[in-house]
């Protein structure tokens, strides 16, 4: 199965990193819950995410024994701004979402939807035929296709397991 490669973002914080005040909040929250009912101080929020967690696809991967097959969810990306890759052995998904928003000067609207850049990168497993790969991108879908050659499909073999 394909693994993913995370790389960390340029000026992101480090991910064993947590936020003490969050961490504060989180139990007082929890305290006054305990004493007032669950719910009393209630908020809406959303974990914070950076940019490039907002913009980056969520992808399925899926294989059978002729393919693997990466889906990629891309809404909103024209398919001029993705560039697929294969380099020893790593398949790279890049792309950009662009905005086109306008300025307003007078009424602020809060812009939730993610704009910017994105890239994701997974380790393929050996026994792929590279030269074979297949790309096609409609309704918002990046569809990835990777073949594997005929002899790794054969490459399995059952082990008997011996009592004692």
């Amino acid at each position: 199965m394909a693994q993913e490669i995370k790389r960390p973002e340029v000026g992101a914080v480090a991910s064993w990193y947590r936020d003490p005040f969050a961490e504060m909040r989180a139990e007082m929250d929890r305290v006054f819950d305990s004493f007032l009912g669950p719910g009393f101080f209630s908020r809406p929020s959303l974990p914070k995410m950076t940019t490039a967690e907002r913009v980056a696809p969520e992808v399925d991967v899926h294989e059978n024994d002729k393919e693997i097959v990466f889906e990629a969810e891309l809404p909103g990306v024209d398919e001029k701004d993705v560039n697929v890759t294969l380099r020893e052995g790593v398949l790279s998904l890049k792309g950009e979402k662009k905005s086109k928003r306008e300025e307003q000067k007078d009424n602020y609207h809060p812009v939730e939807r993610s704009y910017g850049s994105f890239e994701r990168s997974f380790r393929l497993p050996e026994g792929i035929d590279d030269n074979q790969v297949k790309a096609s991108f409609d309704k918002g879908v990046l569809r990835v296709m990777i073949p594997k050659k005929a002899e790794a499909a054969s490459v399995e073999k059952k082990i008997p397991i011996a009592k004692g």
